[in-house]
């Protein structure tokens, strides 16, 4: 692979690093490099030889599918997949456990969120945005190649939140747009419930008005009477509200009026025993994890359910006749099942599923057969299903290219090393396989967030930088990541934000102790928050690294905080501190990698949607003229078609290749 950074620079220098590129070959000749998407602007990245996009191809190829719905009477599905040759990840319906998929959906936007009209699979609604603006709109699909029907109005964003039992009308959010404010930006945003038929989407009803954002709804009583209202208002604290349908009041039920203030815990409503009296729910106001419970309706009392597991719940599923609930544990990143008797809350045998990480638990309707996702490091996400009485059995088959044998992939396991204070800190190792000897190169890639957790599962085309490139991926959970109880998820709050770019500084000091891991040769890489971290840590250890990429990151708190949708504000103010309070503003100043640009003295890769509403685009611009004033080479990728990420398989394949040949640049020199 050597010699394809050699092709690259030499032609780089002829045509110059900066500016779009071009495929275009002498007439006569083959062409020797891959064109650039369109929508996709390249500053200071060679060009991609056609040998790498070959070399590589297996592994931009790989396939898994993921669970979006039981119909509601057959055994029948719908799964969301990205098809060979499409662009976007689409929905297919499955008829048959290992059948064939029929395509749902088409267009250039991804759709991976829908449901079946729940008393009789009559249509599908679903949500798609354009362009990854996260503007989410409604869409009745009433059969596969029919055109879709437009449900909600364009100047909002709009979430699916719930069905009635009883009728088929749904229940959905709506939250105005910076865009539709007058100045571009709004003190004040409101969420909006809607009764919605979709069979007549001119005759919605306005259920309720919700001061701020954060809130969302899982399901409905049976009767229809009580909808089950979340509000985030932070990692640590969120509350559980029960809205009247009919009336249109609401009023608190966790943390009740009774309760110490300020209750900082977690509350998040899952769904209503069948029989109306119970509200089943996760938090962790018992102590550091997540527990599976229940609230009393009349009374108010909290029954805990999944005490004997000292892990945070992270799903959970109770079947539709209220017999069973069945519950995933985040054991140190992988996800197992946990399954529970509502009779007597006693725990019951768990199904026999096969080894990996689980995800998505949903019952079928009528049958009470689980479905759910198995990923594990060696193959695509699948869809499993279980019955009592019955052997798990798999409803999709992982596509992988002829010739690539994933079951030769690198586990992960689990590494732990003491920070600057003591505090012990975990990640996920994958080594190269044995062929590639003495110590080797190492990306530290950090996740977003920053409420988050790397986790077991499959890395799909990062896999080529282990395999073939030679290259050991740590992936860490720093200090203010889930999964490790709720005092580790606050220790990088406000004023504590440093002290998570300093646990990369004490992972440093792991690798040069590590004999099968190479210290002078460490990438930091990182998308959204992460983005954030590779930069600080750019800023702080430039001595330590010989790179970075930054994904979607942010560069400048003040400036994110001023520009990000003003839904995401406020809650965002919680995590990173609030610029109106006395001395914070100039304190995320101060630790802001635009503030500390000077320091980045190695080379940088930026990744950046035009489109991103959360982060929005101008985080990257202003990074990367700042580094490159300094005279640090940067190499930036932005795309007019995509949001907080890439999800078009063109882009993603390209900042693939950018990635390998900045890591051919600096890593593997």
């Amino acid at each position: 692979m050597r010699g394809a950074w050699v092709v690259a620079a030499t032609l780089a220098a002829a045509v110059g690093f900066a500016g779009c590129q071009s495929a275009t070959a002498p007439v006569g000749t083959a062409p020797t490099l891959k064109g650039v998407p369109a929508g996709l602007h390249v500053e200071g990245v060679p060009p991609v030889p056609l040998s790498l996009v070959r070399q590589a191809a297996p592994y931009t190829d790989l396939r898994g599918h993921a669970l979006v719905d039981w119909h509601p009477t057959k055994r029948e599905m719908l799964v969301s997949h990205r098809a060979p040759g499409a662009a976007t990840t689409q929905l297919y319906r499955l008829l048959s456990p290992l059948g064939g998929l029929q395509r749902m959906t088409h267009g250039a936007d991804p759709v991976t969120r829908a449901r079946y009209e729940p008393l009789g699979g009559r249509y599908v609604v679903f949500e798609r945005a354009a362009g990854g603006s996260e503007v989410t709109q409604l869409y009745r699909l009433d059969a596969p190649g029919v055109e879709p029907v437009a449900l909600t109005a364009p100047d909002e964003r709009h979430a699916l939140l719930a069905w009635l039992n009883t009728r088929s009308e749904l229940i959905h959010a709506s939250v105005p747009l910076d865009r539709t404010a007058d100045g571009g930006s709004r003190a004040q945003v409101n969420t909006t419930l809607w009764l919605l038929d979709p069979l007549h989407p001119d005759r919605r009803r306005r259920l309720a008005v919700l001061p701020g954002s954060g809130w969302y709804a899982t399901r409905t009583s049976r009767d229809d009477r009580w909808l089950a209202l979340g509000r985030y208002r932070s990692a640590n604290a969120s509350e559980i509200w029960l809205l009247d349908l009919s009336s249109g009041e609401r009023r608190r039920v966790l943390p009740a009026a009774a309760d110490p203030a300020p209750m900082q815990a977690t509350h998040a409503p899952l769904d209503f025993s069948a029989d109306g009296r119970y509200l089943y729910l996760l938090t962790d106001r018992h102590g550091e994890f997540r527990e599976l419970a229940r609230l009393a309706i009349a009374d108010g009392r909290l029954e805990r359910i999944s005490h004997d597991t000292p892990w945070d719940i992270t799903e959970a599923s109770l079947s539709h006749d209220g017999r069973e609930v069945v519950a995933l544990a985040n054991v140190a990143g992988r996800r197992e099942l946990r399954r529970y008797s509502t009779a007597t809350l006693a725990p019951l045998p768990a199904p026999d599923l096969p080894a990996g990480s689980l995800a998505a638990p949903r019952h079928h309707r009528a049958s009470g057969e689980l479905a759910l996702v198995v990923t594990h490091a060696r193959a695509p996400s699948q869809v499993w299903s279980a019955a009592p009485g019955r052997a798990a059995q798999a409803w999709t088959q992982p596509l992988v290219p002829a010739g690539l044998d994933t079951a030769s992939f690198t586990e992960q396991q689990v590494v732990r090393w003491k920070s600057f204070d003591g505090l012990e800190i975990s990640g996920l190792l994958t080594m190269p396989p044995p062929r590639h000897t003495g110590r080797r190169p190492v990306l530290v890639h950090i996740h977003g967030g920053p409420e988050a957790q790397a986790s077991v599962g499959f890395l799909g085309r990062t896999q080529y930088y282990a395999q073939e490139l030679g290259v050991a991926i740590v992936q860490p959970n720093v200090r203010g990541s889930s999964g490790f109880g709720k005092r580790f998820l606050t220790l990088d709050n406000g004023r504590l934000r440093e002290d998570a770019v300093r646990d990369i500084g004490a992972l440093l000091d792991w690798i040069a102790t590590q004999p099968q891991l190479d210290p002078a040769r460490v990438l930091v890489s990182g998308g959204s928050y992460g983005g954030y971290m590779a930069l600080a840590v750019a800023a702080r250890y430039p001595e330590r690294i010989v790179g970075a990429i930054d994904v979607v990151g942010i560069s400048h708190f003040l400036t994110f905080l001023k520009n990000t949708e003003s839904y995401r504000r406020d809650l965002r103010r919680v995590e990173y501190g609030d610029e109106r309070e006395p001395g914070m503003a100039e304190f995320l100043d101060r630790i802001s990698p635009l503030t500390q640009a000077h320091r980045i003295t190695r080379p940088l890769m930026v990744v950046q949607g035009r489109n991103d509403p959360r982060v929005p685009y101008t985080e990257a611009e202003q990074i990367v003229a700042r580094v490159r004033a300094n005279g640090t080479a940067v190499w930036y990728l932005r795309a007019d078609n995509e949001g907080h990420g890439f999800a078009r398989q063109d882009n993603q394949d390209y900042q693939f290749w950018a990635t390998v040949l900045f890591m051919q640049h600096t890593l593997l020199r």
